[in-house]
């Protein structure tokens, strides 16, 4: 049986010089994620961009498993600050509003440092935190459920969380792949026609 790999940080930083070197830690991680890829990265390397002792990393991370799983929390949390309040605003909104704000909320999700996203993407399987990704993928299904049965009157399809599901799932692939490997139509114009693209196609399901 494979060896569980530990991703949990050896103690957390509760004073200020702490939470600085964790901090340093953490922007290293994700430059050399971004720069070298995961299976180049090393905990020498990254003590060495962070401008720290390698024991001093260590303090705070057993390995690189766990410095990447850090670095994806942390991700996470500023994406989901992002959507969260955009979101939010969106609830009262009509549908044809409501569609856009969506799609251009999930776009803003994926400009949270794009490049660092990517590398990421691969690795959350890696170092066990599918179950993070998720929840955050449950939040948004929920909200959108929420969404579409307060506004019932306003759409035809019937099973509200098939629908939910389907437009989380579709909105999410299509800026990811955009953000990541079609930056130049996110840009001028061909952005204003990307929204406007994927809303109607939103309106045009929930309004079948």
């Amino acid at each position: 049986m494979a060896r569980k790999v530990e991703t949990t940080p050896r103690k957390s930083a509760s004073q200020e010089r702490s939470r600085a070197t964790v901090d340093a830690l953490l922007e290293a991680t994700a430059r050399v994620l971004i720069n070298d890829g995961y299976d180049q990265a090393s905990t020498n390397r990254i003590a060495e961009v962070a401008g720290v002792s390698i024991g001093s990393l260590y303090q705070y991370f057993p390995n690189k498993e766990s410095l990447v799983a850090a670095v994806i929390d942390r991700h996470t949390q500023e994406i989901s600050e992002v959507t969260r309040k955009a979101l939010v605003k969106m609830a009262a909104s009509p549908i044809e509003t409501a569609a856009r704000a969506f799609v251009s909320v999930a776009i803003d999700g994926h400009r949270v440092n794009p490049k660092l996203h990517g590398v990421l993407a691969e690795q959350i399987p890696r170092v066990g935190r599918l179950e993070n990704i998720e929840a955050n993928i449950q939040q948004g299904y929920a909200f959108v459920r929420g969404y579409l049965e307060a506004h019932r009157d306003e759409i035809d399809v019937a099973d509200l969380d098939l629908a939910a599901f389907i437009l989380v799932t579709v909105v999410e692939a299509l800026t990811h792949a955009a953000v990541l490997r079609r930056p130049d139509i996110l840009s001028g114009e061909k952005a204003e026609q990307f929204v406007d693209d994927v809303a109607r196609m939103v309106v045009s399901y929930l309004r079948a």
